[in-house]
């Protein structure tokens, strides 16, 4: 099931950077049998009245050799039918919730629609205590959000985000 929402979330990314499709047209993530084996990898399935609404997988990770973990958004898709809810920022802060610490949001600058429901998001969560930075990766401009997450809501909450 995440493998085609991932699918339908790489055909989306083609207005903003090149993706590349397998022969038979479907797109391959490499690392996302990962996300069962490494305790540093969560998937998620996001629901809204038990219908499929789209997934967020998120890492744990270090911006350099040098500096402490950051837990990472490293993909997030919510399905077209239901977007302009509430349920891609509900899900985002309810993950935030569950994972205390620094944190990163990376956003294509061409993705402006992204760009602009992360910023909101993120403000809404965090408030002003976020920092935003420019860079450039693998050439294409990226803002980088980053934010800390004090404590979790409830740390016995082992249940996927939903916005029910």
């Amino acid at each position: 099931m995440l493998a085609q929402l991932l699918d339908m979330y790489a055909h989306e990314l083609c207005a903003f950077v090149e993706v590349k499709f397998g022969s038979d047209g479907r797109f391959r993530y490499p690392e996302l049998s990962l996300y069962w084996s490494e305790s540093v990898r969560h998937p998620f399935l996001l629901t809204r009245e038990s219908k499929l609404a789209g997934f967020a997988l998120v890492q744990q990770t270090s911006q350099s050799r040098k500096t402490i973990p950051v837990w990472d958004m490293a993909e997030f898709f919510v399905l077209p039918e239901f977007r302009l809810r509430g349920i891609g920022r509900t899900a985002a802060h309810r993950i935030w919730d569950r994972f205390p610490g620094s944190w990163q949001v990376r956003v294509m600058e061409s993705n402006l629609p992204g760009l602009l429901f992360w910023e909101k998001a993120i403000l809404d969560y965090a408030g002003e205590r976020i920092s935003k930075v420019e860079v450039m990766i693998k050439g294409l401009r990226w803002r980088r959000f980053s934010f800390e997450v004090d404590a979790v809501a409830d740390p016995s909450d082992s249940r996927i985000p939903s916005t029910t």
